[in-house]
C-alpha cells in the first residue's frame, strides 16, 4: 500500500500494482482511498463487511468508480459478443464474467503531500488519458480527477465516490446543503433540523434511497461520525444523481457526476473529506 500521513491522519492507498488481489471490475485502481486513522482516534472509516471480511466489490474505505459507464465497442466486433469493455480507471473487462482482463497502467508519484496516479487508456475508438490525485492537508483529504479525451470517439462518463463511514451512535445521519425532495421511508426519514435520519434501527440488509434534488451550488454536506461527532465533506460539482445506502456496519452517499466528453475535451472535479 501507498501512504500519506501528517501530525494528525494517516491516509492509506491501494497499490494498483501491488494490491491487485483487492481490485475488481468495479472500483478505480488508481486513488483509491483505503483507510483514514486518526492518530488519536483510530480508524475513521469502514465497510459494508469491515471489520469481518473484505471483498472487491463491497470494498471499503473511501473507493470510487466509473464502472456504471462502461465504454463498449460501437460495432459487432468480437469484442462486443465477448461481452468486452473499458471501464475507465479499471481497465478492459468482460462484464458477463466480472472478470478484469488488463488492468490499467498507472505511473505513480509521491511527494510529502500528495499521491498522483496517471494512465492512458484506449479502447476501439476511445482514447483517454486520467489523472487521480490524492492529497493530505490538515485534516483534510482531497480526492482530485483530470479526464482528457485524446481519442475520436465522445466519451460518454459517469462517475461516483463511495465513502463508508461508520454508523453513528444515534440515528441522525447526514445534512446537506442541497434542497430535497423524497419521502421517508422503513429505514429512512427528515427530522425538523434538515438532518436526514434512520429508522428501523437495527437493520439487517441493505437500505438504498435515491434522493430528488434542486441544488444549484456544489454539494456540501455533513456526516455524523461515531468518534469524532461530526465530519464533513464537500464537491466541486452538483450531483446529476445523489443515493444513499447503508447496511448494519457501514453508511454511504454518492454523489454522482455524468458528462460526454467530446474529442480533444478535458474534465475536472475534486472531492474533500474532511476530519
Amino acid at each position: 500500500m501507498l501512504s500519506l500521513e501528517n501530525q494528525q491522519l494517516h491516509v492509506k492507498l491501494l497499490d494498483p500494482s501491488t494490491d491487485r488481489a483487492r481490485f475488481g471490475v468495479r472500483y478505480c485502481t488508481g486513488g483509491y482511498i483505503f483507510q483514514i486513522t486518526d492518530h488519536l482516534h483510530g480508524p475513521l472509516l469502514t465497510g459494508p463487511t469491515y471489520p469481518e471480511s473484505f471483498n472487491w466489490f463491497d470494498g471499503q474505505g473511501i473507493p470510487d468508480a466509473f464502472n456504471l459507464g462502461p465504454l463498449t465497442a460501437t460495432n459487432k466486433d468480437d469484442d462486443n459478443k465477448l461481452g468486452q469493455a473499458l471501464i475507465i480507471g479499471s481497465g478492459t473487462c468482460n462484464l458477463h464474467d466480472r472478470e478484469v482482463i488488463e488492468y490499467a497502467d498507472w505511473s505513480v508519484a509521491q511527494t510529502d503531500a500528495a499521491v498522483s496516479f496517471t494512465t492512458a487508456q484506449r479502447y476501439a475508438n476511445f482514447a483517454l488519458a486520467l489523472t487521480r490525485t490524492v492529497t493530505l492537508v490538515g485534516r483534510t483529504v482531497r480526492s482530485y480527477t483530470l479526464l482528457a479525451n485524446t481519442g475520436a470517439a465522445f466519451i460518454p462518463m459517469r462517475w461516483f465516490p463511495h465513502p463508508f463511514y461508520p454508523q453513528p451512535t444515534t440515528d441522525e445521519l447526514l445534512w446537506t446543503n442541497m434542497p430535497l425532495r423524497w419521502h421517508d421511508t422503513s429505514a429512512y426519514t427528515k427530522l425538523s433540523n434538515n438532518f436526514i435520519a434512520r429508522r428501523g434501527w437495527p437493520w439487517t440488509e441493505g437500505q438504498y434511497l435515491p434522493l430528488n434534488h434542486d441544488a444549484v451550488a456544489p454539494l456540501v454536506l455533513l456526516q455524523r461520525h461515531p468518534t469524532l461527532g461530526l465530519v464533513s465533506a464537500a464537491c466541486s460539482y452538483v450531483p446529476d444523481f445523489f443515493p444513499l445506502w447503508g447496511n448494519a456496519h457501514t453508511f454511504s452517499w454518492e454523489p454522482f457526476l455524468e458528462r460526454l466528453v467530446a474529442p480533444g475535451q478535458s474534465i475536472s472535479w475534486w472531492i474533500d473529506y474532511s476530519f
